[in-house]
């Protein structure tokens, strides 16, 4: 995250986390401030990109779903990316990023929301990697005598 702004991050933690995780964690922050659309969750299709080996030169991978919501809390607006076809989510997401942006909320909201989010996140990754880890398979070329 050393390359990333803080808004990135936290934009990236709200995307990845799932929407029943991200329910719970606002749930636990009691009543918060009225907030009106400024673009209703919508669901869309966005152009995925990919590099050959990683570095190499630039392709159009395929499309997915996108979510997006933009929300309006007193002067500050929130915006929620979401893949998949979640408007839950993608408006969850956005009332966060709002959130974070005004200081009265923005300690709160990392300590009650964002933190515990990249705690579940970095656990699910770390378990996928081991499940990987546990079926890889070495392979080996021997030598014929010729």
């Amino acid at each position: 995250m050393e390359h990333q702004t803080e808004r990135q991050a936290w934009m990236g933690i709200l995307a990845k986390s799932s929407v029943a995780d991200l329910e719970q964690k606002i749930q636990t922050l009691g009543k918060l401030p009225e907030y009106t659309f400024l673009r209703s969750p919508e669901i869309g299709l966005t152009m995925v990109r990919g590099r050959a080996g990683g570095t190499g030169e630039v392709f159009n991978l395929g499309e997915m779903t996108l979510t997006r919501c933009v929300v309006k809390i007193a002067d500050t607006n929130g915006f929620g990316y979401v893949g998949g076809r979640s408007k839950r989510h993608a408006e969850l997401a956005a009332i966060c990023d709002g959130l974070l942006q005004q200081e009265e909320w923005k300690e709160r909201i990392q300590s009650q929301v964002i933190q515990p989010l990249q705690t579940i996140i970095q656990k699910k990754q770390s378990k996928q990697q081991r499940q990987t880890e546990a079926t890889k398979v070495e392979f080996f070329t021997m030598l014929r005598g010729e």
